[in-house]
């Protein structure tokens, strides 16, 4: 709290001291106030950023500093963990992954002796019932208690059939000794047996006792409904059961079982019961904290797991679920997988816990063997390197916020004493720089009557000051002259503004203006406007009568602007008009005017003319165009359309030129449209121009409304667009509605 104290009061000091002075008269025996003020209050802005910067760039280095440890820390945790990860996976793999394979060798080589040992059994039963004429009946007997522990061979059968009756009994007893050999020899063999197709069955094994009842009488035994005599003989081949409980012993067991054919009859089913003690025992022996060996049959059930394992749950063959098709997808998968190949080391995510497991198939039954370890546990030591080393960093980073503390109040301390040093230094040396400045001031002040300012001797201090009065001293000088200077040009710029003013109200006389222009004739109606992008534009329009009954059209565009346009406008407006009121034709009108431009066009100048002839009894207008814009007509009750007519050069661009003649017939309420580029070229803020399409849009507006009206809707059409954007162009249009003769005309 202390250290925090001491930054707020570092903070607030510049503030106490700047209104604290700024409201004094005296400090130290020197007058505050004025310039020596604004001095002192720049050197306290001075010392105030630097002391943000200072604490700013403390604040940036400290946060930089925790930034990189904390990222050094999160790389380090980050490195450590990949490093022992990759070095667990790799342990893992090469210890899980041999270990599986050798129990699943041991386990597959325990089914190869029992399938070896079914064979043979099978093999002696066909070879006894396909040659049965060549023996005797051999002696066979039911169970007895005296027996019990040694290997006997037993007689039994379904309830209902008779051991004595049986026509297969006396054959297949002939398999007796065989089969108590090996019984005694074998050290997985405990049982082994032939079942009969009529209900009968020969057994060997040392449990005589069992096959009593409470009563002392031989117990039923349903040979071809056991689950063994019914897989085997609708496979037709060898066939490994799934664990099954043992009728006897109730221990569990496989049954591996062949089904013995004799000239294409089914006589019986061979086999014998793997008991699968030592493989459960084994089993429920490897289950240690987080891992477990686990079997799973070739139907994807689970054979023997380890009690409580938390992932896999035993039951009987026709109640074990299919793996295969577990929700969790992830061990349906892999089981999927370890049925056809060895899986090698693999991450199982099961019930929300993570495992690796490795599987390996046993080849002559079509079983796995698993092995399941626990992720957590297995990953155990990474977390407690890794909760070690942040103790670590905690302390370090403890250690380090205690240094900074310390620094912090050294740091408050030393800015105090700057602070301090620095006002009154600024205090002291204020007065010497004032001075020359205070009288400088008052000349300064002084020239503003008409006085220019001179340089003296007390400005002459051999630093910035003299520097600064010979400046003032030249610039009082030149500012005199440029006032002068000033005074001289506004007076021309007044006399151009107005000559200017006065071209503009000469060119718009020049143009007809009075509208309706003839207001006796009533075959048609014609309205124009022009708005020049300066004082005086080079575009312009003109329209009178040649005759009683015809009217001369004109529209035109100078290149260039101002007032060299406007002159250059001027003379070709006279010539056209000239030549026409001489009775010539529209080709004539601008041949004669391209020759008499081009024999004087020093400034090469030219103009853009569209020139028509209009009969007003007819209709026909007789046209010519010099490189103007393409006329728009609008028949009655249609849209407005461009009308392209091959163009001539403009006028002025070069000698000899021969125009060439078109004609128009306009009927009744057609309205023709005529303009210069202005119109298209207008540009908005974004440089996109107006363009036909856009003309074309706001001329159908009100196809119907006056000529008049239509011109202003175009020009408002192309003000919207254009905005705030200056323009460039003379815009000038020009529209003729015809109404033919006199009683044609609505009014």
């Amino acid at each position: 709290m202390s250290v925090r104290f001491c930054f707020l009061f570092v903070y607030l000091l510049p503030f106490y001291f700047y209104y604290k002075i700024k409201g004094m008269n005296k400090l130290f025996g020197l007058t505050i106030g004025g310039l020596k003020h604004k001095i002192l209050n720049l050197v306290m802005v001075i010392f105030f950023v630097t002391l943000i910067c200072g604490i700013g760039l403390f604040v940036f280095h400290s946060k930089a500093l925790k930034t990189v440890v904390s990222l050094a820390r999160h790389e380090s945790q980050t490195a450590i963990n990949e490093i022992s990860t990759e070095t667990m996976h790799e342990v893992m793999e090469n210890s899980l992954t041999k270990v599986n394979g050798l129990q699943a060798y041991v386990a597959n080589d325990m089914f190869d002796d029992t399938m070896c040992d079914v064979l043979t059994l099978q093999s002696l039963a066909t070879g006894l019932f396909e040659h049965r004429e060549n023996f005797e009946p051999y002696p066979y007997h039911a169970p007895r208690m005296i027996d019990d522990g040694t290997y006997t061979a037993q007689a039994l059968s379904e309830e209902g059939v008779n051991i004595n009756d049986s026509v297969y009994l006396p054959i297949a007893a002939h398999m007796s000794d065989t089969m108590v050999a090996m019984c005694n020899n074998s050290i997985y063999m405990n049982n082994c047996y032939i079942g009969l197709e009529d209900g009968t069955i020969l057994c060997v094994d040392d449990l005589s006792a069992n096959k009593f009842d409470a009563d002392g009488n031989v117990t039923d035994f349903p040979v071809r409904d056991r689950f063994w005599y019914e897989e085997a003989k609708e496979t037709g081949s060898l066939y490994f059961s799934g664990v099954m409980y043992d009728m006897y012993t109730g221990k569990p067991c496989v049954a591996c079982a062949a089904p013995v054919y004799a000239h294409g009859e089914l006589i019986g089913v061979v086999g014998m019961d793997l008991f699968l003690d030592d493989m459960e025992e084994y089993v429920n022996e490897s289950a240690s904290e987080g891992g477990f060996i686990t079997i799973i049959n070739d139907r994807g059930q689970v054979v023997f797991a380890p009690e409580g394992n938390g992932v896999f749950e035993i039951r009987t063959s026709d109640e074990a679920e299919d793996l295969r098709n577990s929700e969790e997808r992830e061990l349906a998968d892999f089981v999927s997988m370890a049925l056809r190949s060895p899986t090698g080391l693999r991450t199982l995510n099961i019930g929300g816990v993570d495992y690796y497991a490795a599987a390996t198939p046993m080849d002559r039954i079509g079983w796995i063997v698993v092995t399941i370890v626990s992720k957590e546990v297995a990953e155990r030591s990474t977390t407690v390197m890794l909760s070690e080393y942040d103790n670590i960093n905690d302390e370090a980073t403890r250690m380090y916020n205690e240094r900074t503390a310390q620094f912090r109040l050294v740091f408050v301390v030393l800015i105090i004493l700057i602070m301090a040093f620095g006002v009154t230094s600024t205090l002291l040396q204020s007065d010497k720089i004032v001075k020359p400045i205070e009288a400088m001031t008052a000349a300064i002040v002084g020239s503003t009557n008409g006085n220019r300012f001179e340089m003296k001797d007390q400005y002459r201090t051999g630093d910035e000051i003299e520097i600064l009065a010979e400046s003032f001293d030249d610039l009082s000088r030149k500012t005199h002259k440029y006032i002068e200077e000033i005074t001289a040009i506004t007076s021309e710029k007044e006399r151009i503004g107005t000559e200017l003013a006065l071209a503009n109200q000469i060119q718009t006389s020049m143009l007809p203006h009075d509208f309706p222009p003839f207001p006796d004739r009533k075959e048609f109606d014609i309205y124009a406007m022009m708005d020049p992008a300066r004082e005086v534009g080079g575009d312009f329009y003109d329209f009178f009568f040649i005759d009683e009954d015809h009217l001369c059209l004109v529209i035109a565009d100078v290149s260039g602007k101002g007032v060299p346009a406007a002159l250059f406008m001027m003379n070709a407006k006279t010539m056209i008009r000239s030549y026409a009121v001489s009775g010539k034709s529209v080709s004539e009108i601008i041949q004669k005017t391209n020759e008499s431009i081009c024999q004087n066009n020093q400034a090469e100048m030219f103009v853009t003319v569209w020139i028509g002839i209009l009969d007003v009894r007819t209709g026909i207008i007789k046209t010519s165009n010099a490189g103007h814009e393409y006329p728009i007509l609008r028949r009655s009750g249609e849209n407005f359309s461009i009308l392209k007519e091959k163009h001539g050069l403009p006028v002025g661009a070069m000698e000899d030129m021969v125009y060439r003649e078109y004609e128009i017939k306009l009927g009744k309420d057609d309205v023709l449209f005529l303009y210069t580029d202005g119109v298209p070229e207008a540009a908005n803020a974004e440089d996109k121009l107006f363009g036909d399409e856009r003309m074309i849009k706001a001329l159908d507006e009100e196809p119907e409304a006056s000529v008049e009206d239509i011109l202003r809707n175009v020009r408002a059409a192309v003000e919207r667009f254009a905005g705030e954007a200056e323009q460039f162009d003379d815009l000038t249009m020009m529209c003729i509605k015809y109404y033919g003769n006199n009683d044609n005309r609505k009014e």
